[in-house]
């Protein structure tokens, strides 16, 4: 039996239809369950706080809950490895930071390949900032070589977990000023700030976020950020490089799903994280936690 030319045509471009057809009406469709977000560290730190800032506003966006899941310990990777090994439906969400760079060169097996990944979005980029107990006599970045140098090995340089951005910070710091600083590693900032506080340990290479309150409260002294600029957020502090030539660092995170996750699926968190972040309240809200500036999707596949 033979169709007529007209009707194939028809019937074909139906079925063509049908595939993104299908597409669009599970991205309208999503999400119809709670969508588990994980960070990574423990809560209290800059990627929980985040990933809470980022989830309220999905949930909102999207009509369901976005869990925020804190998976702590190995620098980020357990969480990293829960989060990226799970089913590519879009109901679990990584909340990645530069720690997940980091840690594809410092380990030498990971349970996950973070470049095998479905980068959503980029939300920040941040600096670090050194912070002292007020214990420590130095006032400025100079004064705290100085008195570093005069006391070799007896300062207690604080970090979220070896490997991360806080510890890479201070590192450097050392390699380029000669200081000798013993590294403490934590299972997360929140915990490293409880001892610094109470001055067990001496300094750390904060990230901005959680250490503002300190530091505005004259809890914590802060000496300098790590990038090449200046904070918003504490626009009176040097940087590090005004100091020491040369050197700088700088944290970011966004958010991943898993390899396979269906592109409508992440076209759509995409969309909905951009418009956040276009938002001039949740925007504002980022740079008072000391976040500055976002990466674009595509800078996620090739950090």
């Amino acid at each position: 039996m033979k169709l007529a030319r007209r009707t194939f045509l028809h019937l074909a471009a139906g079925a063509a239809a049908l595939p993104a057809a299908s597409r669009i009406a599970r991205a309208q469709a999503y999400p119809t369950r709670p969508i588990r977000l994980i960070a990574p560290f423990p809560p209290g730190g800059s990627i929980d706080l985040t990933a809470r800032l980022i989830g309220q506003w999905l949930t909102e966006r999207l009509g369901q809950q976005f869990v925020i899941e804190n998976r702590s310990g190995a620098a980020g990777n357990i969480g990293s490895e829960t989060a990226l090994n799970s089913p590519a439906d879009g109901y679990t969400l990584l909340l990645c930071s530069v720690a997940n760079a980091i840690s594809a060169t410092l380990y030498d097996k990971l349970n996950y390949n973070f470049r095998d990944v479905a980068p959503v979005a980029g939300i920040s980029r941040a600096p670090n900032v050194i912070v002292l107990h007020p214990s420590v006599p130095a006032e400025t970045v100079p004064q705290f070589i100085a008195y570093a140098k005069a006391n070799p090995g007896k300062i207690n340089m604080a970090s979220s977990g070896t490997g991360t951005s806080i510890h890479m910070s201070g590192e450097l710091f050392k390699l380029m000023t000669g200081v000798n600083m013993q590294h403490v590693p934590y299972r997360g900032s929140a915990p490293m700030l409880t001892d610094l506080l109470a001055g067990q340990v001496q300094v750390a290479f904060d990230n901005l976020q959680p250490s503002i309150p300190h530091i505005k409260a004259g809890k914590l002294r802060a000496l300098a950020v790590t990038t090449a600029t200046r904070s918003e957020a504490l626009p009176d502090l040097p940087t590090i490089g005004d100091f020491v030539t040369g050197y700088e660092a700088s944290t970011w995170n966004g958010v991943w799903a898993p390899k396979n996750t269906p592109a409508d699926i992440v076209d759509r968190l995409n969309r909905e994280i951009n418009a956040g972040l276009a938002d001039p309240t949740l925007k504002t809200r980022l740079v008072e936690m000391g976040d500055e500036g976002t990466h674009r999707r595509s800078d996620l596949r090739s950090v």
